[in-house]
């Protein structure tokens, strides 16, 4: 079982490049399985406070409150978005071969995946001189700023444009088949 674990700060082409990667992952005859660290707190937003995905942007705020103050911070649950992970990926690997997580940010969510399975390939996306319509506040967030002090990938990507986005897409499924 391989796994794909794409990072970078908000708006940088993440879930873009995820898809380009799975589609290209199935014309090698892969079974790829796109995924987010983060879809607890989808489900709380979508169940709990009436969310609606389809009518609004991502309710980023609440994500972050949610998933950092309140789940890592003050109930001391670091590793409960990563452990609700795992028990996905060991429910879904008896239909998938190939795990594609599509929103790490956190040093910590790069390095226990890498500690957990044998097959891991981290990239991150970085999105030069586009504006994200972060506010202040969320663009300080740790979810934003940790990505930068974190250096052990095995690709770099600078999304430019969507061509070159699936262009890598290929080069990197070619350079790491199965």
């Amino acid at each position: 079982m391989k796994i794909y674990v794409i990072g970078g700060k908000a708006k940088s082409g993440k879930n873009t490049f995820g898809e380009y990667l799975r589609e290209e992952l199935k014309e090698y005859g892969y079974k790829p399985c796109v995924m987010h660290i983060t879809e607890p707190l989808y489900e709380y937003a979508r169940n709990y406070f009436e969310w609606n995905e389809r009518d609004s942007e991502k309710p980023r705020e609440f994500l972050q409150k949610m998933g950092i103050e309140i789940i890592r911070d003050k109930m001391g649950k670091k590793d409960f978005l990563l452990n609700r992970l795992y028990e996905d990926i060991e429910i879904l690997s008896n239909f998938f071969d190939v795990f594609i997580i599509t929103d790490a940010r956190l040093i910590h969510e790069f390095e226990s995946i890498k500690d957990k399975y044998d097959d891991v390939v981290t990239i991150k996306l970085i999105r030069r001189n586009y504006n994200d319509e972060l506010t202040a506040e969320e663009e300080e967030h740790i979810t934003e700023q940790e990505i930068k002090n974190y250096n052990d990938f095995d690709y770099i990507i600078e999304n430019d444009n969507i061509d070159d986005l699936k262009r890598s897409a290929l080069e990197i499924v070619r350079s790491e088949e199965i």
